[in-house]
């Protein structure tokens, strides 16, 4: 049986087929599911989690007015050492724990939520006032969501970032990476990297090799949805000596050390499985996952991530 997700009459025919070998009712229109707000309007759907982050607010104890326009504050950088330990963790957790299911919806907390979410052994007062900081935002920005139109194109791109040696307490670096689908953000990441790098060229190019396994990932997974990609895929990175080691061939010293990276991107690059180009700084979506950006910078990225506040007309 071929089945798509237009067809009516296929739809009906799966559930009676399902319905004969397991007990199930039909729900009808999908809206609500696991914290999750599905809205279908005219041109696609628009997803949030407005609810979920509502409750998550009643919880925090969050009494005042209080907003904040970013997440993070970038003046503060965040050590396990700083301030008193709190008495007891418990709500720290269950914050943090759920802030993480939040980011689902929500990339413009990705950062911010990953760096919090590195002290959940032994939080700090520090840390949760970062983290009342998180939820300030939040309510102030309850109805952020994505928005996955129906128009838009399936072509695959992404964008490649790190911060290097951003971390105070260890000097490792953070990559930063997200993909579009056409005009909608379906994949993003900010995590700290393994090591310590030694020069901007090795942080920029482990975040690289990062971002290319993802995009072979996404690849696969549209593949097998019936979306192929038979081009190669831009991965754009603003780092030029990344892209330039990733098209030579000869390892020098500035290289042996990430040896193994530079040959797995290269390898699908000479595939035509991907394709670098460069791309300035100023706009770059992925810097907002590498670090605590203030507020004009962090609203001008957060539109190029297509994070809407109110349902699409």
């Amino acid at each position: 049986m071929s089945i798509t997700g237009d067809d009516p009459q296929a739809i009906s025919e799966l559930q009676c087929c399902l319905g004969k070998h397991f007990e199930m009712n039909d729900l009808g229109p999908l809206n609500y599911f696991l914290g999750l707000e599905i809205t279908s309007v005219s041109d696609g759907y628009y997803l949030s989690q407005a609810k979920y982050a509502s409750d998550l607010l009643s919880r925090s104890g969050i009494t005042d007015s209080t907003t904040s326009s970013t997440p993070l504050d970038p003046n503060v950088r965040l050590t396990p050492f700083d301030g008193v330990s709190l008495d007891d963790p418990t709500l720290y957790r269950q914050l943090v724990g759920s802030l993480i299911y939040l980011t689902i919806t929500r990339p413009d907390i990705a950062f911010a939520v990953h760096i919090v979410s590195q002290f959940m052994a032994a939080p700090r007062t520090i840390h949760f006032t970062a983290v009342l900081r998180i939820l300030r935002y939040i309510k102030d920005t309850l109805g952020h969501g994505l928005h996955f139109s129906s128009q838009s194109s399936l072509v695959l791109f992404g964008f490649s970032d790190a911060d290097w040696a951003g971390d105070p307490t260890d000097r490792r670096s953070t990559t930063g990476y997200c993909f579009y689908l056409g005009d909608a953000l379906i994949s993003w990441r900010s995590k700290k990297q393994y090591v310590v790098s030694r020069s901007s060229t090795e942080f920029e190019y482990r975040a690289l090799a990062d971002a290319t396994s993802e995009l072979l990932w996404l690849r696969w997974v549209l593949t097998d949805m019936g979306a192929p990609h038979t081009s190669s895929t831009t991965l754009h990175c603003d780092n030029r000596s990344a892209i330039q080691i990733a098209h030579n061939d000869v390892f020098h010293e500035r290289t042996k050390h990430i040896e193994n990276d530079c040959h797995f991107v290269r390898h699908h690059l000479q595939s035509n499985t991907l394709h670098l180009q460069s791309i300035s700084t100023i706009d770059q979506p992925a810097d907002i996952f590498t670090k605590a950006l203030h507020s004009p910078r962090f609203t001008l990225l957060l539109h190029k991530l297509k994070v809407v506040s109110t349902l699409p007309t």
